[in-house]
Order: C-alpha cells, then structure tokens, then sequence
C-alpha cells in the first residue's frame, strides 16, 4: 500500500485528498504514481480551482473526471491534487491563498503556472508523472521553468469531461514526467480520436518567437540548434506584423470566454480573488462582443496562414518560453513583461489548437530552459515518439 505524499515542494492542495487511491494491479501505467492539477474531479473529493472560496462552496464529486478513470483504470495510483493558480488565470504558479510550490530546480524562482503544483511534484521527483491543463501555457510554461518534459495535446484529444472549464476553445489537458519514456506512454492512455499519418520530415525555426525571447534565451536557442540540425534548418518569420497582435486576439477570445465560465460564479460569490487574477477577471467583464467578434475573425486569419506554412510532416521549432523563471520576489511589472513575452510565444499553438512538446534542453544562468516542437493536429504520437531519440542522442 503505497502511503500519503510527503509534500516537501509545497505542491498539495491543503486539506484535500488524505490517501493515495490505488489503480489497477495490471496495465500500462500499473506501478506507477501521479498527480493532478485541482481543477479535475475525484470521487468523493471537492475540487477547488485553486479557490478557497469555491472549495467551502462545492460538493464533493459524485465521479472521477475521465481522465483521472483512465490514468486509474491504467495501473497508475493517484497521490494527491495539486496547487494551482486560482481560476487557471495566471502564468506565474503563485497562489496567493496556497501559497507558490516550490521548483526545486531553481528553488528563488517561480515554477511557472497555473499547472505549477504538478510541475513542481515531478521536478522534485514526488511522482512519475502529474497531469496539468494547458490554456494559454500552463503546461508549458512551467515544464521550461522547472526543467521537466511536458505537452499540451491537440486540441480536444484528451477528455476534458470532469475537468473545469476556462476557456474551452483553448483548454486541453496535459501532462509532465522527467522520465521521457514515460511521456508517450502516457499519451497511449490518454490521447483519443484522430492522429495524423504524415512523418516528420520538415524543421522549420520560428525567427520571431526567437527573437521575442531574451539574449540568452536566444543564444542557448540557436546553439542548440546548430548541434542538432546544422545549418540545414529553415527559419521563417511566422507574423510579420508582430506576435503581439496574434497574442491580443489570443487574450481577447479567452478573456470573452472566461466571461461566460468562471466569471459568473466569481461575481455571484464575491469571491477573494489575488492580486492579477483580480485585474484579470475585470478586464474578462470589460470584452464586449463586437471585440470578441473580431478577435475570432483574426484567428481564423491566422489559422489558415499557419496551415500554409505548416504542411503535413512540418514541425516548428522555438523557444518554450522567453525567459528563464522570473524570481519570487519579483515586481509587478517584471511579472506583467514576462506574460506578455510568453504570451507572444504561447499563443501560436493555442490559436491554431496545436500539439505542443516542452523538452528539458537548455540551462541559462544555472536554470532550466525548455525547446518546443508544434506539430499540425493529431501529430501528438509523433512529437512524443520523438522523445526517445532526443533523449538517447543528447543525454538530457
């Protein structure tokens, strides 16, 4: 009987699940110990999006979310949920109720959220794997900062039934390891409906997400990338007009349609909300439809430009995020820089519903620093296949 999560990273939600539940004795991920992000039901369990205040006010659930049966039903043991930003609506992984987890791989620096307690579980080495969310990064941002692999999947391959809604035509549900053999099979699990056919055969480096990054950033980028491809790598520039008007279309859809989820339970209970996430659901009342309208217009701009340069077997290649992990004591204004950079990054595959794969290539200044591949939809098994040969070949 595997015993309670000691949680030396910080990284439970207090007073929640108080034993671990136990998977099937057989299967795939039988052996083998997770996490998951408070946003996704357990029997018996309240969930609390990382809210008090919701958490005092909901029932406990009358049923796993699917993708906690599937992990479950796999052999996998559930140990516990996991701290994350409140309402999903930050990057950060600070939680001004719960407290910040602890990311043990840069331990005076922020973890990255909102998945940030089940990052901070698996770069502590609690757990073989956690599962997250990802809306606008927040699997993402917190695999780069804590130096762990991590994905967020096509668009609607992984069951979000049972799982919180925040801005549904972005969300998706994630997962971490620092194990890479573990990543793919984990997919086996979890990854439903279609997967593309075509192999990769096409590299293409994403010019100006490389350069939204900083120097250093940028430099490790490119060394690495020389190492692994030469110079026979194409590099194109993917918004000539600027990542930062595909991030506003991005922010804008999301904030009209956490309008409509979250917004409305956080008014009818006034609820406390931490400094940013206040800011943030007050800018979420302000979006009126005409600019919600013309936000989706954009996107869908931006969608067909992305499957013109993106053909079958074609995988862009950036930096995750464009910095390393701000530090914990860092000001607001340092804070709302760095969501704005990781934004301009974050937003290519969310606007597009791609497949998006961190990998634990890079350390800037003695800190974690991860490499994306975006494969076109359905590509997931392909971009995790590619785990084991990056892993074997550098080591990491």
């Amino acid at each position: 009987m595997k015993k309670l999560l000691e949680d030396p990273a910080n990284c439970l939600v207090p007073n929640t699940q108080k034993k671990p539940i136990i998977g099937y004795e057989t299967g795939p991920l039988s052996n083998l110990s997770f996490v998951a992000k408070d946003l996704f039901d357990v029997t018996g369990h309240k969930t609390s999006n990382g809210s008090p205040d919701f958490y005092n006010k909901t029932a406990p659930a009358s049923e796993n979310a699917d993708a906690i049966t599937k992990l479950l039903d796999s052999g996998a043991t559930l140990m516990g949920m996991t701290i994350c930003d409140e309402f999903f609506y930050s990057l950060t992984g600070s939680n001004h109720h719960y407290g910040t987890p602890i990311n043990t791989k840069a331990p005076s620096r922020l973890p990255g959220g909102s998945s940030s307690g089940s990052a901070a579980a698996v770069a502590a080495g609690l757990v073989d794997f956690s599962l997250g969310s990802d809306t606008g990064g927040s699997v993402r941002i917190p695999a780069s900062f804590c130096g762990i692999w991590g994905i967020r999947p096509t668009l609607g391959r992984v069951s979000l039934k049972g799982g919180r809604a925040m801005a549904p035509s972005f969300d998706t549900a994630g997962w971490f390891s620092s194990k890479p053999d573990l990543m793919p099979l984990i997919g086996s699990v979890l990854l439903e409906g279609k997967q593309a056919t075509a192999k990769i055969k096409r590299f293409v480096v994403i010019e100006d997400a490389v350069n939204r990054s900083d120097s250093e950033i940028g430099l490790a980028f490119n060394s690495f990338i020389e190492k692994v491809f030469g110079n026979d790598i194409e590099r194109v520039t993917l918004a000539p007009e600027g990542l930062d008007s595909w991030w506003e279309a991005f922010r804008v859809i999301q904030a009209g349609e956490v309008k409509v989820s979250n917004l409305p339970w956080v008014r009818a209970n006034n609820a406390s909300l931490g400094p940013g996430i206040k800011e943030r659901f007050k800018a979420a009342e302000a979006i009126t439809e005409k600019e919600f309208k013309a936000a989706q217009k954009q996107r869908e701009v931006i969608k067909e430009k992305i499957d013109m340069i993106m053909p079958p077997g074609t995988v862009f290649v950036l930096p995750t995020a464009p910095c390393i992990a701000p530090k914990k004591n860092a000001d607001s204004k340092t804070l709302d820089s760095f969501r704005s950079n990781a934004m301009a990054l974050t937003c290519i595959a969310g606007l597009a519903g791609l497949p998006q794969l961190s990998i634990p290539a890079l350390s800037v200044n003695g800190c974690p620093a991860g490499i994306s591949l975006i494969g076109a939809k359905g590509m997931d098994e392909k971009l995790l296949a590619l785990t084991q040969t990056i892993f074997k070949r550098f080591n990491f």
